[in-house]
């Protein structure tokens, strides 16, 4: 029971050394490959957020990961991570690894279908109204549930403006 709450002097020293070298190395990484190495751009983005916090748990608190073992893993995510990046600039390739933005409000209609494939409630939606200042429905152009699993609201109280053609590209309709 008292190997369970605490731990030996010398155990706690080395995860303080572990801790600090990881924490160099994240930083390090990140000012090599970007901060886009913790964004929400994609599927593989948040894949690789994941990753990156699971190498560190792992390699400060199990003794059976040096600190080698986990520097190695975390170079290793940060250059998929970069090579991904690299690589999305093919269209064959970033349609394998993104999610591709779906309408789900086209004007003030709701595409219900959308709004199931998305796993959007009604009530999600409203929120994402509210949330963006939307007071009535008719200001509404578009609203798009995003690849990072955001959704934007584009609107305007000016009935005159127009949706820009160029936002909605690549947007699945129905």
């Amino acid at each position: 029971m008292e190997k369970w709450i605490y731990t030996s002097e010398n155990t706690m020293g080395w995860i303080f050394l572990s801790a600090i070298g990881i924490y160099l190395l994240v930083i390090v990484l990140t000012r090599l490959f970007g901060k886009r190495s913790f964004s929400k751009m994609s599927s593989f983005d948040f894949a690789v957020t994941i990753a990156v916090g699971s190498i560190i748990a792992s390699t400060l608190l199990s003794s059976s990961v040096t600190l080698f073992d986990g520097m190695v893993g975390l170079a290793t995510v940060y250059v998929l991570q970069w090579l991904v990046a690299y690589m999305r600039k093919f269209k064959w390739f970033q349609n394998a690894v993104d999610n591709e933005p779906l309408l789900i409000m086209d004007g003030q209609k709701i595409l219900y279908d959308n709004l199931r494939t998305a796993k959007v409630t009604e009530d999600d939606l409203k929120a994402k109204l509210r949330e963006a200042n939307v007071i009535q429905l008719s200001e509404v152009r578009a609203v798009i549930f995003e690849t990072t699993g955001d959704i934007a609201v584009l609107h305007s109280a000016d009935s005159e403006k127009t949706l820009e053609p160029w936002l909605l590209e690549g947007v699945i309709d129905a």
